[in-house]
């Protein structure tokens, strides 16, 4: 009995280290997006948060804003420096081991530099284990307005204008082309490095016409294959419910998909598509509502659509604690509640149904979020909750092990 004890014992070791290789259920690509505020010394939060500022002290500091209401969420690694190598091999190792196969990466670069970027260069591209998950960018070239925290009815101060000049942008193109599309595990469909834009409103505003926009994307498409690719893969984040304040949702995304040549499209999180009737609303109700939009999109748009699977939704961590919550606009809104990890599970499996339904749909989806711990969508792990939401997609995913 000892013997064969020891034996399922190494057995369990080995699949758990990494040391074995084991293939993926499916051929299903499963993304997740980051957002990078949790690290310290960012210049543009040193100067308008104070030094040593990140998005953990919003976490830190949340409470319970009505009855039932679930707060704070404690992170079951602590309030890690995700700009540490060493705290990103953590993650890296997480995600790769539980079905996760790319990080797109929130990416901020305005007309005057960067932002929040030392998360990707500094943790990520340096963590010794970083060949084991790829990388994307998602362009989130929105207007960045003071909400960490907002004081209900104050002022939307505008900080950084997602708009960038047409010059600018061909600084941008040079600057992904060699700085991250040309990495050996930058993402790529069909060979072409993946390029997401959030807001495509704001995105032509800095040309000026559509066709100028165009002209701009088929540019960076010639850069990259000059770069030995095969070209950039243009995608669309689709919205048509605003969240952020200064967020205006186009009316006509099909039309801009076709004129501007995107190659495919997808959604950042549910609640762009579904409205939130109560101040708990069940994960369910949301689910349902957000596939008639999956339904629409895929009729309408004319190009592949990747579906999102969003983990929660609670952006209470980012109202300013003196001011009394009621449903009154981001981040005062109401929440998504009973995201249970079987709830997120059964999401997960719908979605994995419906791709493969589909034989000459995407084999793609991407879920929200790694780490929007103040908007209430995270995988990663907390105190209440340990791995169970990670575990839930390596049930339904499967996971390629190292």
């Amino acid at each position: 009995m000892k013997q064969i004890m020891l034996v399922v014992f190494s057995i369990f070791v080995a699949c758990n280290s990494g040391k074995i290789s084991k293939n993926k259920s499916s051929d299903i690509t499963v993304a997740a997006y980051y957002f990078p505020n949790y690290h310290t010394d960012d210049p543009r939060n040193n100067k308008n948060k104070g030094v040593g500022w990140s998005e953990w002290e919003l976490v830190k500091d949340a409470k319970p804003r009505f009855p039932g209401h679930y707060q704070p969420n404690v992170p079951l690694w602590g309030y890690v420096d995700e700009k540490d190598p060493k705290v990103m091999e953590m993650k890296i190792d997480a995600a790769a081991k539980n079905g996760i196969d790319c990080f797109i990466f929130d990416w901020y670069m305005y007309e005057d530099g960067p932002f929040l970027n030392r998360c990707m260069d500094e943790g990520f591209l340096k963590a010794k284990n970083c060949g084991q998950i790829n990388f994307g960018l998602m362009w989130a070239n929105h207007d960045w307005v003071e909400i960490h925290p907002y004081t209900r009815g104050a002022e939307q101060k505008l900080l950084y204008p997602g708009k960038v000049s047409a010059q600018r942008f061909e600084e941008i193109c040079d600057f992904v082309i060699k700085e991250y599309f040309t990495k050996p595990n930058y993402w790529k469909i069909d060979g072409k490095a993946y390029f997401s834009v959030y807001d495509v409103k704001k995105f032509v505003e800095g040309f000026g016409s559509m066709e100028a926009t165009k002209a701009a994307m088929d540019r960076m498409r010639e850069k990259a294959i000059a770069a030995g690719l095969k070209g950039v893969h243009w995608n669309l984040v689709a919205w048509g419910k605003p969240i952020l304040p200064v967020e205006k949702a186009p009316s006509n995304t099909p039309e801009l998909i076709k004129i501007l040549g995107f190659d495919s499209s997808t959604s950042y999180v549910w609640i762009h598509h579904v409205n939130l009737p109560k101040t708990q609303t069940d994960y369910n109700f949301v689910r349902d509502a957000y596939f008639a939009h999956w339904d629409k999109a895929r009729a309408e748009y004319g190009v592949p659509y990747f579906p999102n699977v969003t983990m929660g939704w609670d952006p209470t961590p980012r109202c300013d604690l003196k001011s009394e919550w009621a449903n009154v606009g981001y981040p005062f809104m109401n929440t998504i509640s009973n995201n249970t990890p079987e709830n997120f599970k059964k999401a997960l499996q719908l979605t994995k149904e419906k791709l493969l339904a589909d034989p000459k749909g995407p084999r793609i989806l991407n879920i929200n979020c790694w780490n929007e711990w103040t908007e209430g969508s995270y995988l990663e792990p907390d105190k209440a909750n340990d791995f169970a939401y990670l575990h839930a997609i390596r049930e339904i995913f499967g996971a390629k092990l190292f």
